[in-house]
């Protein structure tokens, strides 16, 4: 341990801690742009800049270790020209058209410009004007947004093993973008979104669906259905002012409802059928010798990473669709033929914490009714943008129920949408199954928590079965790297792509790097599935007596070949571009 003293206040921290986090340690904010704990330390912004006594130079303090007897100011009369200074530079060439900005009021350019009094622009050099990048069907880049902060780039390519994007150029000139001035759709991009989650401030944005949404929603012709996923309910409650990790399952079916949809399903049954067919393909490969490991479909940023940078191991994923297509699947045809409903009219909306999602909608083989299984998705964000321009009152909202048939659901299909889940929910049925009890020891905590990456062996009747867990996609190359040298031998792996599962997702609430050091939304939202979980009348998805009712009368069994048509598909090998590589900027 060492002694230092900050603003007047002694604090003892490990050696080697960063002058940010003895700060912190003795409850003092030091601002900061580039430093996102766990991705990002490079000191570029020269925002968090503090003064050491007896050094003439000012350094960043998210990368200046701590040392004995060391006192630090954060507020002194050079420091706070200093901040005020980069803050100026840093307008002097951004667009400042704030209030059309989809980050405005939640933007931390914004909010330091305000905590340290810059009120105007004093310098009025060269402006750069860039167009911004709407190529991809998920992310819309504005380079005249960008702060060179690099958050991104680390995000993309330490933390998911991307490298989709890149500084380029230099000097003055520098853009953070794909090589080459490609647009992201022509890169490895695997539409996580995971770069807007980093992002200070609107540089990187989902590709807005709203319109599409309010054009079917004001159409007589369309009889438009929504389903939220999982994961939105754990999250969207942020959206307006409530605690992080607050339920609002009630308030969403509600809101939903005053948005005047004609039908307000829920994703959570098509978590349960997810499992149905997930769950028997599982045993079917175990015991007739199929391709193990067998590996989740459910996250589309994980697929396209495979199809990318693993198209050998795509005999392992499994061939379901994921939960939102499944649902919009039974939508347009059984529902649609009990109805008597063509099929063609329905507008299927899906509410998705996953920029993916858009993606996966618009891929081959998502459309069994002959139409796309659904024609839009939404993110947590856009579904909060929606509530908030109809003038719904969401925090006062009494609690609704979803819309039956197709909204009934389970604790199993709550908790998919954090890591772990999708295997804990096939793991309920699947011992239910093999042994022919209903086991009471439904709690698979071994592969619950934020780790990384997590290992288990589950006794199921006379099977051990062996299963790993990943989320964030660098950990799932980590993974795939030790099964394909042979170090590590699974029967069922679980992939999300994104940290933490989808409650962490790229179309969820944006929290600041601030508040990300101080509170953790994988680890709350998380929690709050839990507790949905827990107090669940039923908890295993193959007692949900809808997905029963729609085997018996419709699909025939788990894995038949209807229910192959209807809620399974297929991958393809994708070509690997030119990418980043290890932070290198590409010059142009």
């Amino acid at each position: 341990m060492v002694s230092v003293t900050i603003d007047g206040v002694k604090v003892e921290v490990a050696d080697n801690t960063s002058v940010l986090d003895a700060a912190r340690a003795a409850n003092i904010e030091i601002p900061t742009l580039c430093y996102l704990r766990g991705v990002n330390a490079i000191g570029a912004c020269r925002v968090c800049m503090v003064e050491v006594v007896g050094n003439p130079v000012l350094q960043a303090a998210c990368v200046l270790p701590v040392a004995e007897g060391m006192e630090v100011s954060t507020n002194s009369e050079k420091v706070l020209k200093t901040k005020r200074a980069t803050l100026d530079l840093l307008l002097s060439n951004h667009d400042r058209e704030c209030l059309i900005c989809p980050r405005n009021q939640n933007c931390e350019l914004q909010k330091l410009c305000d905590d340290l009094g810059v009120t105007n622009i004093k310098y009025s050099g060269e402006r750069l004007v860039r167009g911004k990048d709407e190529g991809s069907v998920s992310v819309v880049r504005d380079p005249n947004k960008c702060l060179l902060c690099k958050r991104c780039v680390s995000m993309c390519e330490t933390v998911q093993g991307v490298g989709a994007i890149g500084a380029t150029n230099r000097g003055f000139k520098t853009m953070v973008e794909p090589v080459w001035g490609r647009s992201l759709t022509d890169v490895n991009c695997i539409n996580c979104g995971q770069c807007i989650m980093a992002c200070p401030v609107g540089a990187l944005t989902e590709k807005n669906e709203t319109d599409n949404v309010w054009a079917a929603l004001h159409d007589p012709d369309k009889y438009v259905i929504v389903q939220p996923a999982p994961a939105v309910r754990f999250a969207l409650g942020e959206e307006f002012g409530m605690p992080m990790g607050t339920r609002v399952t009630g308030k969403l079916a509600a809101a939903l409802k005053r948005l005047k949809f004609d039908k307000v399903f829920d994703t959570d049954f098509g978590a349960d059928l997810t499992i149905m067919e997930e769950g028997h393909e599982l045993l079917g490969r175990i015991k007739n010798g199929g391709t193990l490991p067998m590996i989740t479909s459910c996250s589309p940023g994980w697929v396209k990473f495979c199809e990318t940078f693993y198209p050998d191991m795509l005999e392992h994923m499994s061939s379901c669709k994921s939960p939102h297509q499944m649902l919009g699947a039974i939508v347009k045809t059984y529902y649609a033929e009990k109805e008597g409903i063509d099929p063609s009219k329905i507008f299927m909306v899906s509410v998705m914490p996953c920029t993916a999602k858009k993606f996966e909608r618009q891929r081959d083989g998502e459309n069994a009714s002959g139409f796309p299984d659904v024609d839009a998705v939404v993110t947590t964000r856009e579904i909060a943008q929606m509530i908030k321009e109809a003038n719904i009152d969401f925090v006062n909202l009494a609690d609704e129920p979803f819309d039956d048939m197709l909204g009934t659901s389970t604790g199993a299909a709550a908790i998919f949408g954090v890591t772990g889940g999708v295997m804990e929910a096939a793991l309920r049925t699947v011992a239910d199954v093999v042994t022919g009890k209903d086991l009471e020891k439904i709690d698979f905590t071994e592969v619950r928590g934020v780790k990384g990456i997590k290992e288990a062996e589950v006794p199921i009747g006379d099977l051990k079965v062996k299963v790993a867990v990943a989320s964030g996609l660098g950990n799932a190359r980590k993974l795939l790297d030790a099964v394909k040298r042979g170090e590590k031998e699974y029967h069922f792996i679980e992939v999300m792509g994104c940290p933490g599962g989808c409650v962490n997702g790229g179309g969820q609430p944006i929290v600041s790097a601030r508040i990300r050091n101080i509170k953790d939304p994988r680890v709350l939202r998380a929690n709050a599935t839990y507790a949905e979980d827990k107090e669940m009348p039923i908890r295993k998805s193959h007692k949900n007596p809808d997905i029963q009712k729609l085997y018996k009368e419709y699909l025939g069994e788990p894995n038949s070949h209807k229910a192959h048509e209807i809620l399974h598909t297929h991958y393809v090998a994708r070509p690997k571009y030119a990418a980043q590589s290890k932070g290198k900027a590409a010059a142009k």
